[in-house]
């Protein structure tokens, strides 16, 4: 048996996010899907892939990472172009390689990015819509990125979590990459947080950290624009996090402005 990994890119729109659901359309499902479809005829094989993270519904990735073992002698080219060839168009296969027998895209993951956009226009294009947050309020962008700041290093983000406790390990981020993480701790070391002004009117969060709780990044983006456009204080984010409360916060943003950015191992992990 030969372990593998995959980086992937895909549209969310349409899927029901990463884990398996019965009866609906997941990312999990389709690439599960798709190798069997592509190594039944003389393996048999259909491995369930393991996500660095399970990315909720509408939530889309430009480097989502999977794992899987298989016994078939397949070249990763191969494999790569076999696999485009029968995923849905929502779905492609960026890399395919064989790595080390210890590497799994979840418990071996060291930190993510995730990245969520906003537009600022006044008329967004029916072809950009599924990918952003339309945001038509003015917004203090020096407010912003002061609570962009304020979350940077070690802090408790159990008022920025999912508000059911239950949830606060699953979803599009989990704590998985750093195994020092007590499993039912809301502690999370943040490496870093900015906000950029993109060209054709976007605004772009870009966040670096070794985990994240579900539904972290976008209660961070809401409650960042309601600090934006002063229905928060200024400078409140530090006690927005003391508090401990969900109730404190911001709004959740909507998961079409979310993308998983990239997936980062140690590199003996690969080998």
């Amino acid at each position: 048996m030969q372990n593998w990994k995959l980086t992937l890119t895909y549209d969310g729109t349409n899927y029901y996010g990463w884990q398996v659901q019965p009866g609906l359309p997941t990312i999990q499902g389709e690439l599960q899907a798709a190798i069997q479809r592509v190594l039944s005829s003389s393996w048999g094989e259909a491995p369930l892939p393991q996500g660095s993270g399970r990315t909720d519904a509408g939530v889309h990735a430009l480097g989502q990472v999977a794992s899987f073992e298989l016994g078939a002698p397949i070249p990763p080219e191969n494999l790569q172009r076999a696999l485009n060839r029968t995923l849905p168009a929502a779905i492609r296969v960026l890399d395919a390689q064989i790595v080390h027998a210890a590497f799994h895209a979840r418990h071996g993951a060291l930190a993510k990015t995730y990245e969520y956009r906003i537009f600022r226009g006044q008329l967004c294009s029916p072809f950009l819509a599924p990918y952003i947050h339309h945001c038509r309020w003015p917004l203090d962008f020096d407010a912003i990125q002061d609570a962009a700041n304020a979350i940077i290093g070690e802090h408790d983000f159990l008022s920025l979590a999912a508000s059911d406790p239950d949830l606060t390990l699953r979803g599009e981020e989990e704590p998985e990459g750093d195994t020092s993480i007590p499993t039912r701790s809301t502690i999370r070391t943040i490496f870093s947080s900015e906000w950029t002004e993109s060209p054709g009117e976007l605004l772009v969060y870009r966040v670096r950290g070794n985990g994240f709780l579900h539904h972290m990044v976008r209660n961070l983006v809401g409650t960042m624009l309601e600090i934006g456009r002063g229905q928060f204080p200024a400078g409140s984010m530090p006690a927005i996090l003391a508090a401990r409360s969900r109730s404190i916060a911001g709004p959740t943003a909507p998961a079409r402005g979310l993308f998983l950015h990239s997936v980062e191992y140690p590199e003996e992990s690969l080998l």
